[in-house]
């Protein structure tokens, strides 16, 4: 009975973590235990344990009552997450390029060619989900486990303003030129082009991922450190990795 508990509690969190993932519920939405209950028809105990394992995540705030918000992000907790991103996905790139098999380098250029398709066509949601999957088949291939769910426990927390991206001006067109070129390098094997690449297309120069910074809901910045001296003090940094 306990183990059907807990399957019912992990579905519940799956499926809340995808609907925060693709902005269904956003920054500060209401996670209520009994509208849980109700919508899927289990008893309290898997709904808590759903919320538990989502604030263990990071990815909700419990309330003082039943329930939690889904959490948001400050802007120095974002560019210092930011920061160890960059590192972790040039390393899962690095890894890909000296232990992806064969098999999955070749869904990597499947991969790439939906991320053109949805470029061809400048939708930005459809490239966003290619871009997830393009992302998600290298962490695979590092063939390192830890790392692939460090990866996606960041991604999940670093959702809001990385779902905005795809809707700037030209950045999908130069996603996609750098997705080419690391795919380029995983595939010849050249772990340090690789890492490279990667790092340069998490950074793209400090100024994207700043600006989509700007107009995410975000908590109070703490009053020693503006926003606006957090975000310069960062980009200045970000841009010379």
């Amino acid at each position: 009975m306990a183990s059907a508990r807990i399957n019912l509690g992990d579905q519940i969190r799956q499926t809340l973590e995808e609907e925060i993932l693709s902005g269904k519920l956003d920054a500060g939405s209401r996670i209520d235990e009994q509208v849980l209950m109700d919508r899927f028809g289990v008893s309290r105990t898997p709904a808590r344990e759903a919320i538990k394992h989502l604030t263990a995540a990071g990815l909700v705030t419990p309330l003082s009552r039943q329930g939690a918000v889904v959490a948001s992000l400050s802007v120095p907790e974002y560019i210092a997450m930011l920061e160890i991103l960059m590192q972790l996905e040039g390393l899962a790139a690095r890894l890909a390029a000296r232990r992806m098999p064969t098999a999955q380098r070749q869904q990597l250029e499947e991969a790439h060619a939906a991320c053109g398709r949805a470029a061809a066509k400048n939708d930005a949601e459809e490239y966003g989900q290619a871009n997830r999957v393009f992302h998600e088949i290298i962490y695979d291939g590092s063939l390192n486990e830890v790392l692939a769910r460090q990866l996606r426990a960041m991604r999940l927390r670093m959702r809001h303003p990385r779902r905005a991206l795809f809707d700037r001006p030209n950045r999908i067109r130069h996603s996609l030129a750098e997705h080419a070129v690391i795919l380029q390098a995983i595939v010849s094997g050249d772990e340090n082009a690789a890492f490279q690449a990667m790092t340069d297309h998490i950074s793209s120069g400090g100024n994207v991922y700043a600006d989509a910074i700007a107009s995410m809901p975000l908590r109070a910045v703490p009053a020693d450190e503006p926003a606006d001296a957090a975000l310069q003090r960062r980009r200045s940094r970000s841009a010379n990795v």
